[in-house]
């Protein structure tokens, strides 16, 4: 049985590396090319207590976090929240390679009273780059490795009453910019989104042709983000630059496609459609319907009349 490790410090990661410890005990930027992890550990498991942004290539490691595997034989940018469980596996494929890269450790106890502590949650990638990862090109990958190394510096410079704010405004002009390029991902990778967006319609399809939606409830978010081994955060962050529309208002899109044919096609009353479609209450189908057609459901039933 593999050995299950938690790491709360920055200092705790050094040592499983292999590298001397760190110049600043809450914040350290690793260089990927001397990290040495112990020859004995075929598959290793940790839960960590501190933010990692990784951007590293050819590593010979593979890891596992949300459900999915990365190898870094091409450069990508990870991003990684605190209490977040990961797997590390060798990959003799790149067994012989020598890695590069960075890895960033900052503990949130560095962030404390400042105002980027409090807007660390309204980053979705720390929330679903477990399921995506951020391929950059050339430029964009010099452009964060010219950040971390600013990091770098400052940390390693003689630590004054600006230093954390400098680091800070650092690590935010990272992240905007981590933003910007999630966001060309999404429009660019449009084939992938795309199949995202059929497997949507299959499982919202699915659901309301095999289940009782009468004793389960209308579908949520995150159940259709379970089963579609994605992030609620990432499915919507993709769906809205898709299609414009959340992973919400695409389960409410089918809701009312299953209502218009049970309304058109049977003579159950609102209510028994309502029940059978997982509302709780008619009256918040009725709401629901009204907003989307701008007819109740005894208006559309008319129209057939």
């Amino acid at each position: 049985m593999k050995e299950f490790k938690h790491f709360k410090k920055v200092a705790d990661y050094h040592r499983l590396a292999g590298i001397s410890g760190p110049e600043h005990p809450l914040i350290s930027l690793v260089d990927y090319s001397e990290v040495s992890y112990p020859v004995d550990s075929g598959e290793l498991k940790w839960k960590q207590d501190y933010f990692t942004i990784g951007l590293k290539r050819n590593v010979a490691y593979k890891f596992f976090y949300g459900q999915k595997e990365y190898d870094f034989d091409e450069g990508v940018m990870t991003f990684v929240a605190p209490n977040q469980v990961m797997n590390l596996e060798g990959n003799p494929n790149l067994k012989d390679v020598k890695p590069s890269g960075y890895l960033l450790l900052v503990h949130p106890d560095f962030l404390w009273n400042s105002e980027l502590a409090k807007q660390m949650t309204r980053y979705d990638f720390f929330g679903y780059s477990v399921n995506e990862a951020l391929f950059l090109s050339e430029k964009e990958e010099q452009m964060m490795l010219n950040l971390l190394k600013n990091i770098e510096q400052e940390y390693q410079s003689n630590i004054d009453k600006f230093s954390q704010k400098i680091i800070i405004s650092q690590l935010e002009l990272l992240f905007n910019y981590a933003e910007r390029f999630y966001e060309r991902q999404f429009i660019t990778r449009k084939i992938h989104n795309h199949q995202i967006l059929e497997q949507l319609e299959q499982v919202l399809a699915d659901f309301f042709r095999n289940s009782d939606a009468s004793e389960s409830g209308l579908p949520t978010v995150q159940w259709v983000a379970n089963n579609l081994h994605l992030s609620p955060n990432y499915l919507s962050s993709m769906l809205k630059s898709l299609t414009g529309q959340s992973t919400q208002q695409h389960i409410h899109d089918k809701v009312i496609e299953k209502a218009k044919e049970q309304l058109s096609t049977t003579v159950l009353s609102v209510s028994e459609i309502a029940y059978n479609l997982g509302f709780e209450r008619p009256a918040s189908f009725s709401k629901l319907f009204k907003n989307k057609t701008e007819m109740s459901p005894l208006e559309f039933r008319k129209t057939f009349n």
